[in-house]
């Protein structure tokens, strides 16, 4: 005989998902609207104790379905990106580098002539000051801005061989000179604030622009003047909004040096812009051939307090994965980017300054290590020129330093290959000669300036002329399109 009870007042609350050890890392007030459930109920005196556990199972059934509901609505996650993100063009040469991958896992005998990384080592006396920073237990975090004796020493250095004073609070040092152009730009840019570039470019300028939600503005230099910035032609881009230029001497792409003169005038043009500053990318200074004289663009009359120089260890010393670079300028504005890195990467790395002390004190210009690979960079340079003036329709402006040719080959544009197709931008003509001798060349496009591509002299002379045979090679094949008859 089944038990009776009282006839009650019942109330059933279920724990709430508030609690933490329930559903982790879910929004309570979310999850409340289906997990809580409330009930009232008069039991007569009839009803029995299977009846009310049948009762509560499809209570618990309830609850765990609920449960499972606010799962599964969470799971629907919000996958869009920032707009600073979305605003930044990804790489025009991703196509070709999967290209390159494929032939190298093939096995294919590829010749790389496209990285901006020179083939020397870093010379002994920076490795040996790196290792022994390690031995010594050097190895902790330094200040945000770098260490006093590296920043004294970019001090010095800046005094001597660019005569511009600064003191070491005007030194900020940072993962690469990279970084410290992506926090000058951030510092000092507001939205819709316009930074002026001329082309042709390094690859990154245009996209930190647009990372700073500020507008690219990109000048053309043509090859007849030496793809050098024209005073006039900048004047008559400036507006109101014009707040940054950036201009890189010896020039990535082109091996352009601007000569003093030039940047006198557009010092000129610069001053009577009172919200015009200026980012001096120096980063190759010391890869100059003679005559060519560098000339740091802050060293110009009244332009001190509108330029922020960046500059590096990574190419003239051979330091490309030391990762170091360093912003110098008025401390109002060093100050704003020291103030980005304490919040992003900090400090840089504790042994690659005490290495970059020892490479500052190797002698002016670096000294005599840096000294023979300027000589080794300049024979490749003149190999190449005088290789490619051998071939039909090549436009060339002698590079004046870093390490880099950059060729105008429009000349071969709309020529048609057997297999391939037709040869129509600066794109197809890298991807035609990775394919047809196994040479990766990075396009004109990349920079600003389609009718060009980049070659890379930062490797041995002997790589240098295989590659240049096998590029004569493949060049020579290519024929004009078939003519239209009417």
């Amino acid at each position: 005989m089944a038990a009776r009870i009282s006839p009650i007042l019942s109330t059933c609350t279920t724990k709430s998902v508030n609690d933490e050890s329930l559903v982790p890392g879910f929004d309570s007030q979310r999850i409340t609207k289906y997990t809580t459930i409330s009930f009232s109920s008069h039991l007569n005196a009839n009803l029995s104790i299977k009846s009310l556990e049948i009762r509560r199972r499809r209570q618990k059934q309830n609850y765990s379905k609920s449960v499972i509901e606010c799962y599964s609505d969470q799971m629907k996650l919000d996958t869009s990106l920032g707009p600073r993100v979305n605003s930044v063009n990804p790489s025009k040469t991703v196509a070709l580098i999967d290209e390159t991958a494929a032939l190298l896992e093939a096995g294919v005998p590829v010749i790389r002539l496209a990285t901006g990384e020179s083939d020397f080592d870093t010379p002994a006396v920076i490795a040996e000051a790196g290792i022994n920073a390690i031995r010594e237990g050097y190895t902790r975090y330094t200040s945000n801005a770098g260490t006093l004796e590296l920043r004294t020493a970019i001090c010095k250095k800046l005094k001597e061989e660019n005569h511009i004073s600064y003191t070491p609070d005007e030194i900020v040092v940072s993962n690469g000179a990279k970084q410290s152009t992506l926090q000058a730009v951030l510092a000092v840019c507001s939205p819709g604030d316009e930074v002026i570039i001329p082309a042709p470019f390094w690859v990154s300028y245009p996209e930190l622009a647009r990372l700073a939600d500020a507008t690219p503005v990109i000048i053309p230099a043509s090859i007849s003047e030496n793809f050098l910035l024209d005073p006039k032609l900048l004047e008559s881009k400036l507006t109101q909004k014009s707040r940054l230029l950036i201009l890189c001497s010896p020039c990535n792409p082109t091996g352009a040096v601007y000569p003093r003169k030039l940047l006198e005038e557009i010092a000129r043009v610069v001053a009577k812009h009172p919200r015009l500053l200026v980012v001096s990318d120096e980063t190759y200074e010391h890869i100059i051939f003679s005559p060519a004289v560098h000339t740091s663009f802050a060293s110009l009359p009244g332009m001190w307090e509108r330029t922020l120089t960046v500059n590096g260890f990574s190419k003239a010393f051979a330091m490309t994965g030391w990762r170091l670079g360093y912003i110098a300028g008025p401390k109002h504005f060093v100050a704003a980017t020291g103030k980005i890195q304490s919040q992003s990467t900090s400090g840089a790395s504790s042994i690659s300054q005490k290495a970059a002390v020892a490479a500052l004190g190797m002698g002016y210009a670096g000294g005599e290590a840096v000294s023979q690979m300027v000589k080794a960079f300049r024979e490749r340079r003149d190999f190449l020129v005088k290789a490619f003036r051998e071939l039909n329709g090549v436009k060339i402006s002698e590079p004046q330093g870093a390490f880099y040719i950059f060729l105008d080959l429009s000349y071969y544009y709309g020529m048609e290959v057997d297999d391939f197709g037709l040869i129509k931008d600066s794109e197809s003509l890298c991807r035609y000669l990775l394919q047809k001798c196994q040479v990766v060349l990075v396009p004109g496009v990349a920079f600003g300036d389609d009718n060009c591509i980049r070659i890379s002299y930062a490797t041995s002379l002997s790589t240098l002329q295989t590659a240049v045979d096998r590029i004569k090679k493949a060049i020579v094949t290519l024929k004009p399109p078939p003519a239209i008859s009417l």
